[in-house]
């Protein structure tokens, strides 16, 4: 806020340049943990390492905060915040309308839940430095099944619960937050008229990867926290926001006990299981956009 007079070209320039400074700084962390835990696969220290690492990840998350907090004027209004713990599983999802959203999930969340984990294409592991870097942090890698590779080879049917299950297996001794945006895109005018969405302020659900996180761990994960973003003014993208031309953010987040009889099913080949789950979202995302056009209401937005 001190350096929010700059023009919004600099203040961007310079945010981006900071947050690639603290990067830098971590990663060489990252990465020596990295080495450690493939050349030393001992359970108990593979635990130390990561959690080691995390707080690295956290702070590199702080850091980011100051940046923002030192070039930007934003106006927060963030409801939803109390009774969240580090203790617990969650999972999280966020409607998703910019790059800006990921930040900004990470700055109202960061220590205030486990630190939030995406599901990652196994392809990614293999990005320079990066890749390891996810992995050493136990970000969950899969690989998804088409349904036409599904239709060639039956017999990698199921395989994604059991890819899934593996993954989080290291999930359900540690709190974590797994992140999810159930669009699975960014919402855009074009997009959704091509889905012919029902929904006016969001498009569709795609509900397989939240069901197999469920299918995975749900006995330890019994809250969703399904976090609502309404941007005031009409750009929003991640340089609107480090240019200073987002003015002011509204968040809410709703906590949802999460159905027990949803826990431990299987998505793929459950057929009467996908129904429900699938009814149940659909209703999640009817209350959302009734939230966002209240809130959009309330606050004379137009766009």
């Amino acid at each position: 806020m001190m350096l929010s007079f700059l023009p919004g070209p600099i203040k961007g320039s310079l945010i981006i340049f900071l947050i690639i400074v603290n990067t830098l700084f971590w990663m060489p962390i990252l990465v020596i943990g990295a080495v450690i835990k493939i050349i030393f696969p001992l359970p108990f220290l593979q635990k130390s390492i990561t959690l080691i690492l995390i707080a690295c990840a956290k702070n590199w998350t702080s850091l980011n905060n100051v940046f923002f907090w030192l070039f930007l004027e934003i106006e927060w209004k963030v409801s939803g915040l109390e009774g969240l713990s580090n203790d617990e599983w969650y999972l999280v999802n966020c409607n998703h309308q910019s790059w800006s959203d990921i930040p900004i999930v990470q700055r109202i969340l960061n220590r205030k839940v486990p630190m939030p984990k995406f599901f990652l294409k196994k392809e990614l592991v293999w990005v320079p430095i990066i890749g390891l870097c996810w992995w050493a942090l136990d970000f969950p890698f899969m690989k998804r099944s088409t349904p036409e590779e599904i239709k060639k080879n039956p017999s990698l049917a199921g395989k994604d619960l059991e890819t899934t299950r593996i993954a989080c297996e290291k999930f359900k001794t540690t709190p974590v937050s797994v992140f999810n945006f159930l669009e699975g895109t960014r919402f855009s005018k074009s997009k959704h008229d091509k889905q012919n969405s029902p929904f006016q302020n969001l498009l569709k659900p795609k509900a397989g990867g939240a069901a197999f996180v469920l299918g995975s761990m749900g006995q330890q994960m019994r809250t969703m926290l399904d976090i609502t973003i309404v941007y005031t003014d009409p750009k929003s993208e991640i340089w609107d926001l480090v240019c200073g031309r987002v003015h002011k953010v509204i968040v809410n987040i709703d906590k949802v006990d999460i159905p027990s009889e949803f826990n431990g099913k299987d998505y793929t080949n459950d057929p009467e299981f996908k129904a429900r789950f699938q009814s149940w979202l659909n209703t999640l995302w009817c209350e959302k956009d009734e939230l966002i056009n209240q809130i959009k209401a309330d606050n004379n937005i137009q766009h």
